[in-house]
Formats: structure tokens, sequence, C-alpha cells
């Protein structure tokens, strides 16, 4: 295929953002009703919201929890938001994650991840979930959110790469699949969740894992 470099989006992709946020969410809302997928479109929607205009991660998060407790009638407080805020660290690898970043090292690809966070978040991310990766964009570093293309165009700065040598894998169809054909880089959509492909998305390759797609590189 000819790919030099492999970028990711990270919370969906590589990490299990369903599973963090929910338990998160829950422990900061408290005696909230909603659960699964339910509570998860309040929170993507709360979100939303607040990445209209770019502030740092932190502080989306936490306005996010505020505003959802707001909706939803419950006690959340500003340290139970700031808590929610903190524990994007903590939040868990999928369990292909790790071994798929360590192979594609091996297999001379460079591996970078382009997230919608703040730069200490992803660094504690990589850390805690032991990732090997090459380099990272973050929204802080850029000052602004995907899909927005601020992220990609930095990153082809600092490289020096070419667009024909990218390969982007995310879930997301809105924030990476999207943008990326408006960019012309070639993507991978991982569709952990099995959905439906929106008309309006023609990812490169569709895969239901990371494993997946190691055999299709391979």
């Amino acid at each position: 295929m000819g790919y030099r470099y492999l970028t990711f989006d990270c919370y969906g992709t590589l990490i299990d953002w369903r599973a963090g946020i929910e338990r998160e969410l829950i422990d900061a809302l408290g005696d909230v009703q909603l659960r699964g997928q339910e509570l998860l479109s309040a929170y993507v929607a709360a979100e939303k919201k607040e990445e209209a205009d770019y502030k740092r991660y932190r502080e989306v998060l936490r306005r996010s929890v505020l505003s959802m407790s707001k909706s939803l009638g419950t006690k959340a407080d500003d340290d139970a938001a700031r808590r929610f805020a903190a524990s994007v660290p903590r939040w868990p690898a999928f369990p292909d994650t790790a071994e798929f970043l360590r192979e594609m090292g091996s297999r001379g690809y460079k591996r970078y991840i382009l997230s919608n966070v703040d730069d200490d978040l992803l660094e504690g991310t990589i850390k805690n979930n032991g990732l090997e990766v090459d380099g990272y964009v973050t929204a802080q570093e850029v000052g602004s959110y995907k899909p927005r293309e601020a992220h990609w165009v930095e990153f082809l700065r600092r490289t020096g790469t070419t667009k024909e040598q990218v390969l982007h894998v995310a879930q997301s169809i809105y924030h990476d699949i999207i943008p990326t054909q408006s960019l012309g880089i070639a993507s991978v959509w991982v569709n952990r969740y099995s959905e439906p492909l929106p008309t309006n998305a023609a990812p490169s390759i569709i895969v239901d894992s990371l494993d997946h797609l190691a055999r299709i590189l391979g």
C-alpha cells in the first residue's frame, strides 16, 4: 500500500472511551438513571457544544459534566466535574491496542496520535497503557478540535511527509473519517460497534478491530 505513517485517533480507537466515560460519569453525576448508549449520547451532545469554541479539554470535560448534571437534575458539583476531567488517563485501552502498535513499529511504520485532548492527559494515557508511539499532535497544541483540519496540517508540517504516505485510523466518522476525505488522506474506519456506514463517508478500509487491520496491512 506504500504507507509510511499510521496516524490514529486515540479515544474510541485505541482507548475504550465508552467504558471509561460511562464509569467515570456515573461516579461524577451520582444518582443518574441513564446507562449505556443513552448516557453516552447525552455526554457526546454536551461535549460537542463545548468544543464549538476552543478551550482546554479539561475545561470541556468539566463543563460537559456540569451541563449534564443541570439537564438531568443530578447534583454533580465542581469538584466532581474536575475529578471526571482528570480521569482520562485511567480510561482503559482496547485489548488489541498495545500489541498492534508494537507490531506496526516492528514493521517500520511511524505511529502518531492526533487527539482532541490536552498534552498531559494524552501523555498519561500513553504511559498508563504502555502505548508505543513516535509522536502526537493534540488539540492543546493546535488550538482547535477535530473535525477541523489543524491536527493533520500540523502533523504534515512536523513530519515533512506527503498525504500519500499517511493512513489515518479512527472510529469516529464525524471527527476523523470525513475530514480526512476532504484532505485527500486515506483512512481506516475501525467499526468496533457494528454501526452502519453513513452515506457521506467513504473510508479506504473498514475493519472491526486493530487485529483485523494488522492482517490487512500484513
